[in-house]
């Protein structure tokens, strides 16, 4: 790896892993999906394509990353080892921290949809709905993500044909905002449509930490 801090300490030896640039981005796509290179390479607006094949070679190299053939047998993927998918935790904890970098919005940078798979989950983490199993939609530019509360937890996934309680269409700083308790819908009423039962989305978001 790049990086050798000479110290024997946990974080310092994490950091020679995935401190580099762009490795915990890498990380970050291949938690929603295993990916081909060319994916991974629109996934991560702005990576040079050499510096992308050398970090997942390095990435391949300590083990967290690995390369399967993908379901149909002829094509290649990039995927996380167990060891590599265990980046979950810390990076959610990351996306947590980093609520308050994101009020200010987009500022023109770039913003994939798909990203919010890895950051709702993040936001929701540790809330429960004793009494309810509301399912709503979260939608942002035509991406809808399915967030059910449960007695045991909020479940975020990718919306698969179930019947949801009602949609909210939002922009992602607000839908971020409330995901993260930041925003409630009475302060942002006015910029979100929300098709369906209203009391459902209020339950959802209001889910406390257990």
């Amino acid at each position: 790896m790049g990086r050798n801090y000479r110290q024997y300490c946990g974080l310092a030896r994490a950091l020679e892993v995935v401190g580099d640039r762009w490795n915990l981005l890498i990380v970050r796509e291949l938690l929603i999906a295993p990916a081909r290179y060319r994916q991974l390479i629109e996934g991560l607006p702005g990576v040079a394509t050499n510096l992308l094949t050398d970090r997942l070679r390095d990435l391949e190299a300590a083990g967290v990353v690995e390369r399967r053939l993908a379901e149909d047998g002829a094509t290649v993927v990039y995927a996380l080892t167990p060891w590599g998918a265990a980046l979950r935790e810390p990076i959610e904890g990351l996306i947590r921290w980093s609520a308050p970098l994101m009020v200010r919005g987009p500022e023109g940078d770039h913003f994939h949809d798909e990203w919010l798979l890895i950051a709702l989950p993040a936001l929701f983490a540790g809330r429960i709905s004793p009494e309810s199993s509301a399912a709503i939609g979260l939608s942002v530019n035509g991406q809808l993500i399915q967030v059910q509360a449960t007695p045991a937890g909020i479940e975020v996934s990718p919306h698969e044909g179930r019947e949801l309680d009602a949609i909210v269409r939002a922009e992602p700083p607000i839908i971020l905002g409330l995901a993260a308790g930041m925003l409630t819908l009475d302060n942002v009423h006015e910029l979100v449509d929300i098709d369906g039962d209203e009391a459902a989305v209020r339950t959802v978001l209001s889910a406390q930490r257990s």
